[in-house]
């Protein structure tokens, strides 16, 4: 019938494409027997296959750890390296030591310059109290030139007291941009460095290729170019966190400065307008 029939045909196709499946499956098996003895050989670097058992893993078991591989790579880049490597510990520095002085509690604290005007509304504060003002941060050393200016002389005119702020913002501005300088000199100096590599790198190759009678040689080719290349990387990878470490805090400092230059306008005016200062 023509129900038996359907059933026929369904299982035809059906071992059908088990068969061809079967046969694609040991086609791969087959390729991968034929390429692993190459494959092997090609990572240990000796010819020959050699028998895998429980003391003998594949290679993908016995991968060299993390510290290991980055030696390496500082060994096939040579000496043009180590300059770099100095300067990302440098800039690396540069960055938690500006993290940490940098902080908004030693540079501009919430509230400061509402407390230095509570208080000079009830009296001059002594000079202990202005000392440890000037300690607490960089807002309160300005903060405290200009009280230590109206204390030291009452009457002083306006333009003094404000020379007073602004020669004390100068000096604080100062302290907050200390080190920028460096950071951006090691952002602008790393790609050059890397490039440097990256030329020494090229002389090797060519040398190689110029001083081999028989030909070129591979192994200092690889390694020529392995200089390049580890190098140039290695600049790159310096320079952009640098740069980027050095826009950051130089928006920060811009920010400060900001700060600072309104909480001083803020007590200036305050200053101006006691009472111990009319005439």
């Amino acid at each position: 019938s023509s129900a038996d029939t359907v059933q026929v045909r369904a299982r035809t196709d059906s071992s059908g494409i088990a068969a061809f499946y079967g046969l694609v499956l040991s086609d791969v098996v087959d390729a991968l027997r034929r390429a692993w003895p190459v494959w092997r050989a090609a990572r240990i670097g000796t010819p020959g296959r050699r028998p895998t058992s429980v003391h003998n893993p594949p290679s993908f078991f016995c991968r060299p750890r993390a510290g290991e591989h980055l030696l390496s790579i500082i060994q096939a880049a040579g000496w043009p390296i180590w300059p770099l490597i100095l300067c990302s510990i440098a800039a690396l520095a540069l960055v938690i030591e500006r993290l940490i002085a940098l902080r908004r509690v030693r540079v501009a604290p919430d509230g400061l310059v509402d407390e230095v005007i509570t208080v000079t509304r009830q009296g001059m504060p002594t000079i202990d109290m202005l000392t440890k003002l000037s300690q607490n941060s960089l807002l309160g050393a300005v903060l405290a030139a200009g009280v230590k200016t109206v204390a030291l002389d009452p009457r002083c005119p306006e333009p003094m007291l404000r020379q007073a702020f602004e020669t004390a913002g100068r000096t604080a501005a100062h302290r907050m941009e200390r080190y920028l300088n460096a950071l951006a000199t090691i952002a602008s100096a790393a790609p050059l460095l890397g490039l440097l590599g990256t030329v020494i790198g090229m002389i090797e190759i060519f040398g190689s290729q110029g001083s081999s009678t028989g030909g070129a040689n591979p192994a200092q080719l690889a390694h020529g170019i392995s200089v390049a290349l580890y190098n140039t990387a290695f600049g790159l990878i310096v320079a952009i966190p640098s740069l980027v470490a050095h826009r950051y805090f130089r928006g920060r400092v811009n920010d400060y400065l900001h700060d600072l230059e309104l909480d001083s306008e803020r007590l200036l005016h305050h200053l101006v307008r006691l009472p111990n200062r009319s005439h």
